[in-house]
């Protein structure tokens, strides 16, 4: 930060001109104390106070000043610290409060390192029309809607209505604009169909004329901010007819120092001596291409800035200005240009020039103001698929046609005066009102306007031609040059699309709004085109920055990943259960005895699951209802075995694979009745299991009569496993015969557990003798309980079951496999079916790929040394010494455990031509280590599934 001399400090606010009237809020800048009026942005308070320079340029670390007055500002980047840290904020956009402290950032900040204690929302809206931006024609626009009877959202991201009329002393009716919006935006929000948003940005416009828009609720109240009101909302709006009245930004043009604190747009020094009753330098220079900066120069002179000249690079600007301009004594340099802004860390003073030939000469002034035309604000437009159009007169893009429901108006679609924009919001509304089904009403009284000076055409001018062109800048956020962008197009790119990647330019937070077209200008320039043969970047959502927070709303923390627990859940608790997550669930992970780590806790589940009994809480395992009459036609449709021969009371094991032939997800089928089944999946892969169902129903096969009902939640799930799993259920269960023959493998019963109605299958994940008792939710704890009640049954949790099923060779989707994996390649080829027509992936299979002999292949390893536990993810190689980089890799280790059952340790790899490599020793690079493995089946318990039975 600088100042203009330690007086400025002292004195108060030196450059805030006399009859402002508010509050004075105290803030703090850069570590130093301030105080502004109530109504300030964070920039006008700083220019009143004489504050120069705010931040530093990204790349190139130059001071950087206040350049705009809105949105558009390319240059004030700050951080707010207090009362929360907030990054990458424009200082022209912070509202001032009381307390508030922030610091002048380098083109990046630092994110907060504590929780936002605000709130934020989301709100859905519906209304016929939506006008965006409540200045003349925006307002006009709105006023004939909401008289005709239509409901109205009228959105402006300023605290305040009037648009334009704010930074001007333009009149309506003979009194001040400002004061004709602030009556009529009110009475418009006394009906009852209207609402009106301020502080409400609109950032996206979409398809159907879905529109985003960002309302700040609270930003403005600092520390005051009620802790009951959301910070920020977002409204998600759908609207029948959308008319943008988004006004226009002025654009600077590249000259050597114009980047230098000083240097500022000259419509944004209008804004801040009427606006904000601030004065943006003593004594000033203007350079401009057209007639709006004089009027600007006017009110700045009348508001006490001397004005040393203006530089117009036209021969012939509006007699009646030059008349003004005569009138008070101000000199008046036609032909001219600004060749430097000069000075150390700011404007010092400004060197003019003839066009052309001629003496340059240096003015002293603090303020150097520029205007080298206006381009209308046409984002949203485009962003609803609207085309552009040059206008040879404006020298700017303006809207052409659009698909979609939208009208622009006012200064948004090239339209000039203030009277021209006031009746051509007023026509739009009456377009709006008639597309949508409204009789449209007479013609409204406007509000007459005071007759503007005829305008002399403009001359666009893009640079002052130099020799060097390292400080002449195009993106002040960027530091973007000309230099760059001649660099761009010497390098033979054409394209403003690749000139901008080339460059950066227009990809800041500012997102071009004033660098765009003159980006587009100087190209054109350099390749001798004319701009509106080469168009302009693409327009793309947000139109303004758009905090994380605000997009997330609500759903952040629990509310947007929910922790979800079992019905046993406050046991395994209580019990001093270790959890992992898996999805979302909390699932018991071990339970660990006194004394006990998690390798010995784990080997005595495992010791209890192979040679007693023992229990796990599976309740969440996705469950699917699938019901209908083509019920089982899905499944078999789905699955790459078959469904549809499956007996009701039975269950089969089943795979999906994806169109690509890979597997998806597996799980069991349950056959309830002959159009209903329960469908089983992993248990981080439940929704996207029945979303992929909900997928090819709805929009591959339609004419299935099929209804997939999520029923996770709705069950509880206990796994009783262990060769003395039959013994236990037999007593829990006294009802149900256990024995092999009237309860075989892969069948279920109805049955009553524990005085509970139970659905048991006998199904096993483990290679045991297994069952899974089923019943409602409410009623999961009190069977858990039942179960333990014994003293015999060992919980055990997801590592041991890992460690269990990892020793049958039953592979997890998603550990095992990583998307590359074909059931063929887990070992699995009679899981797919030679019956049937077809299935999801079956065409897949007869690729040459799926069956190459070097594809992956699930195998099983063990370690020469028995003690040694595989990093899993460690990759094999073939050699015992490492070649140089880059060195050929076999495969990975997918599952690593030691194994109370083996007395050892083991591990499941995806080795290349795996099953041919069965007994080879192979090498696993662990840190400076090479660790010989021995490949093996991946069935390495029990390979006869004796112990299945009991």
């Amino acid at each position: 930060m600088s100042e203009r001399s330690e007086q400025t400090s002292r004195a108060g606010q030196p450059y805030r001109r006399e009859g402002a009237t508010g509050t004075t809020l105290r803030f703090r800048f850069d570590g130093r104390d301030y105080e502004g009026l109530e109504g300030d942005t964070l920039a006008s308070a700083l220019l009143a106070n004489g504050v120069r320079a705010v931040a530093s340029s990204i790349k190139l670390g130059r001071p950087r000043g206040v350049y705009a007055a809105g949105c558009e500002e390319p240059n004030a980047l700050v951080q707010i610290e207090e009362p929360f840290p907030e990054p990458m904020l424009t200082a022209t956009t912070v509202e001032l409060y009381d307390g508030l402290v922030a610091s002048g950032l380098p083109g990046q900040g630092r994110l907060a390192d504590r929780p936002d204690p605000a709130r934020y929302d989301a709100v859905h809206a519906h209304c016929d029309v939506l006008v965006v931006g409540a200045g003349p024609a925006g307002i006009a626009a709105a006023s004939v809607a909401a008289r005709a009877g239509a409901r109205v959202i009228l959105a402006d991201e300023r605290p305040e209505p009037g648009g334009s009329l704010l930074g001007t002393t333009e009149t309506l009716d003979g009194a001040p604009g400002r004061e004709w919006a602030a009556e009529e935006v009110a009475a418009l929000a006394a009906l009852p169909d209207v609402r009106v948003l301020r502080r409400t940005t609109v950032v996206g416009h979409y398809d159907d004329n879905y529109v985003i828009a960002v309302e700040r609720r609270t930003n403005h109240l600092g520390a005051a901010a009620p802790a009951d009101v959301a910070r920020e909302r977002v409204w998600r709006i759908r609207a029948r007819r959308v008319v943008l009245a988004t006004g226009g930004h002025e654009r600077f043009v590249a000259f050597a120092g114009n980047d230098l604190p000083g240097v500022m747009l000259a419509g944004a020094a209008r804004t801040y001596a009427n606006h904000y009753r601030v004065l943006a330098g003593s004594r000033a220079v203007v350079f401009t291409t057209n007639d709006s900066a004089y009027a600007a120069a006017l009110d700045l002179a009348d508001a006490g800035v001397e004005i040393a000249a203006i530089a117009d690079v036209r021969q012939a600007p509006g007699e009646t200005w030059a008349a003004r301009c005569a009138e008070r004594g101000i000199e008046l340099l036609t032909g001219h240009v600004v060749t430097a802004a000069k000075g150390e860390g700011e404007v010092s003073s400004v060197q003019v020039a003839p066009r052309g030939d001629g003496e340059a000469r240096e003015i002293a002034a603090d303020l150097l103001l520029v205007s080298g035309g206006w381009t209308p604000v046409v984002h949203l437009f485009s962003q609803a698929g609207g085309t552009l159009r040059y206008d040879e007169e404006l020298g700017a893009f303006t809207p052409g046609e659009t698909r979609q429901a939208v009208e622009a108006a006012g200064f948004a679609r090239g339209v000039r005066t203030l009277r021209e924009c006031l009746e051509d919001g007023a026509e739009a509304g009456r377009r709006a009102l008639a597309a949508a089904g409204f009789a449209v009403p007479a013609e409204i009284a406007l509000p007459s306007a005071e007759e503007e000076p005829a305008a002399a055409p403009a001359e666009h001018l893009w640079l002052v031609e130099s020799d060097d062109y390292d400080a002449h800048f195009v993106d002040l956020q960027r530091d973007v040059t000309v230099a760059e962008v001649l660099r761009a197009t010497g390098a033979g790119l054409t394209s403003v699309e690749h000139v901008k990647r080339y460059t950066t330019a227009g990809t800041a937070h500012d997102q071009g709004k004033t660098s765009g077209l003159l980006t587009s200008g100087v190209v054109a320039h350099a390749l001798g085109v004319d701009v509106s043969e080469l168009g302009t970047t693409t327009f793309r959502a947000p139109y303004t920055p758009v905090s994380f927070a605000a997009l997330a709303g609500r759903d952040r923390g629990h509310l947007h990943d929910p922790v979800r627990v079992t019905a046993m859940h406050e046991w395994h608790v209580a019990r001093g259960a270790l959890f992992e997550n898996v999805g979302q669930w909390k699932r018991p992970w071990y339970y660990p005895q006194a004394g006990e780590d998690m390798e010995s806790a784990v080997l005595r589940e495992c010791r209890a699951a192979r040679e007693d009994v023992a229990a796990m809480d599976a309740s969440t395992l996705g469950k699917i209802d699938v019901v209908g009459p083509d019920a089982a036609v899905l499944l078999d449709r789905l699955y790459t075995n078959m469904m549809s021969t499956l007996k009701v009371g039975s269950i089969r094991y089943g795979v999906m694979c994806r169109p690509d032939g890979m597997v998806f997800d597996d799980g069991t089928v349950i056959r309830l009745a002959d159009d209903r089944f329960l469908v089983t999946t992993t248990t981080g892969n439940a929704a996207a299991v029945l979303d992929w169902m909900e997928e090819w129903l709805q929009t591959e096969w339609p004419d299935l009569r099929v209804h997939c009902t999520s029923v996770t939640e709705q069950w509880a799930t206990v796994a009783l496993v262990g060769p003395r799993s039959r013994e236990v259920l037999a007593r829990l269960a006294p009802g149900l015969a256990v024995d092999n023959d009237s309860f075989p493998f892969m069948t279920w019963r109805d049955a009553e557990v524990a005085g509970i109605e139970a659905r048991v299958c006998r199904i096993s994940f483990s290679g045991e003798l297994a069952y899974e008792i089923n019943v409602s939710s409410w009623f999961g704890l009190a069977l858990w309980e039942a179960v333990m009640a014994s003293g015999e049954v060992t919980p055990y949790g997801t590592e041991t079951m890992h460690v269990l099923r990892a020793e049958k060779g039953f592979p997890i989707v998603g550990q095992d496999t990583d998307g590359t994996v074909t059931p063929q390649d887990l070992g699995m080829e009679w899981i797919v079916s030679k019956k049937k027509a077809d299935f999801v992936g079956k065409r897949s299979f007869a690729r040459a790929d799926t069956s190459r002999p070097d594809r992956k292949h699930l195998v099983g390893l063990l370690p020469e040394d028995p003690g040694v536990l595989l990093p899993e993810g460690a990759h094999l190689v073939a050699t015992s010494a490492l070649p140089e980089p880059p060195v050929p890799t076999l495969g990975f280790v997918t599952s690593s455990y030691r194994s109370a059952a083996l007395g050892r340790t083991f591990a499941l790899a995806l080795v290349s031509g795996g099953r041919e490599r069965i007994g080879e020793r192979l090498f696993a690079p662990v840190g400076a280590d090479l660790v010989p493995v021995t490949v093996t089946s991946h069935v390495l318990y029990d390979p006869e599934g004796a112990r299945r039975d009991g």
